[in-house]
């Protein structure tokens, strides 16, 4: 079989992605949600004009430098002046309260002198100034916040000033992690020398719920293909959006996982990607259901399940919270630290530093090793340096792609 490539499989996987349905949730657990419906102000903010500043409500034709007004009252926010400023007369007011009837400017108080109840101006108000006009922020029925748009801590402020108690947003899609290899133990359970930790399990699922995802532990299965055959058969069944596999993606005599789908009635349309690391990669649904649930089969070596999952799992869960995803892979502008040598078929995501800039790009590094068993070096870097098919050697000072490690 020839190896896709990798814009051409992220493509067909997120063609397959059908938005999860919508539900209403409090704003308190809106944070990190992405919103199915817009988000319209239910009121006008300011409500009134409202003063900017602490000082003298005023008729800007009265406050010239050097004019003596009578204080008349006081505006405080939330307790506003009942009456109205008549020429020769200010109302003293305070940073967000309500303007009084009649006056058109604030005189700050630092531009006043006071004497009891007379108020003299030392510098010319203008009309309108220190004035936060009605509506100035934002107005009843106008759209804040679209469909597709991820809720931040700032949206949040927004929403609640706009008299918003809840919001529609994209139910978070269920993803199943089942692990694979009868050399898999979980952290703190005394692993031999023969055995190996399943840290696949914590990077991926900390991934998942980073966009967005409601994450199930599925478990890990062994090398046997009716014990293999059965947890599939179950993990389809277990009412998921997202089937994520660990292991067995490739062809040797205990890959199990891809002969396992296909005999549980899961149609593969990816398997094997020229992608380096990650070529033994999976990604089809079932047959009989074509929607639900998609089912990824990731790489067991760890740091190429990870680099798999930011290529195609974030961008998967993404789109199936109605996330406009771009089609093609978000690349970043760099330049080179170094020499690196010419590229074969597969396009290559090596572990990279970013070590300083140049002319506003940063320049990067490759790590010396890239193994796609070792995680230290996974941890250390701070990007990947993309390397397309058949790319020419390059030199230190070349132009070069970077693909984030975080989103």
């Amino acid at each position: 079989m020839a190896l896709m490539p990798v814009e051409e499989a992220l493509a067909l996987l997120l063609a397959a992605a059908r938005p999860v349905e919508a539900e209403n949730v409090p704003l308190d657990g809106a944070q990190g949600r992405v919103l199915a419906a817009p988000v319209l102000a239910r009121r006008t903010t300011p409500g009134a004009d409202v003063s900017a500043m602490d000082g003298y409500a005023v008729r800007a034709q009265d406050a010239a430098a050097s004019a003596t007004l009578t204080l008349i009252g006081e505006s405080a926010a939330g307790r506003p002046f009942a009456g109205r400023v008549e020429p020769g007369t200010t109302v003293r007011i305070f940073t967000g309260a309500v303007l009084p009837q009649g006056a058109d400017a604030i005189v700050i108080q630092e531009d006043t002198t006071r004497e009891g109840e007379a108020v003299t101006v030392t510098e010319t108000a203008a009309i309108g100034r220190h004035i936060r006009k009605a509506g100035g922020d934002f107005a009843t029925g106008e759209t804040l916040l679209a469909p597709g748009h991820r809720l931040r801590a700032r949206d949040l402020a927004l929403i609640a000033a706009a008299d918003v108690a809840e919001v529609s947003v994209a139910r978070r899609p269920r993803l199943g992690l089942l692990s694979t290899g009868d050399e898999l133990v979980r952290p703190g359970e005394g692993a031999g020398a023969h055995q190996v930790i399943v840290s696949n399990l914590y990077s991926l699922a900390a991934l998942a719920r980073e966009a967005g995802a409601e994450v199930i532990d599925l478990g890990i299965l062994p090398d046997d293909m009716a014990k293999t055959r059965a947890g599939v058969r179950d993990a389809l069944g277990a009412g998921l959006d997202v089937l994520v596999t660990t292991g067995g993606a490739s062809v040797g005599d205990h890959d199990l996982i891809a002969p396992a789908l296909t005999a549980e009635g899961v149609a593969l349309a990816v398997h094997k990607i020229a992608l380096r690391p990650g070529k033994p990669l999976m990604f089809g649904s079932p047959a009989k259901e074509a929607a639900r649930p998609l089912v990824l089969g990731l790489p067991g070596n760890p740091v190429s399940a990870h680099v798999c999952a930011l290529i195609f799992l974030v961008p998967l869960l993404k789109a199936l919270q109605g996330v406009d995803v771009p089609p093609g892979l978000e690349l970043r502008p760099a330049r080179l630290a170094g020499p690196v040598k010419a590229n074969e078929q597969r396009m290559d995501f090596q572990r990279a530093e970013i070590v300083g800039d140049e002319d506003g790009l940063p320049l990067v590094r490759p790590l010396p090793v890239q193994d796609s068993s070792m995680l230290a070096n996974l941890a250390r870097a701070d990007v990947l340096l993309v390397r397309r098919p058949f790319a020419p050697a390059a030199q230190a000072g070349e132009d070069c792609e970077i693909f984030p490690l975080e989103d």
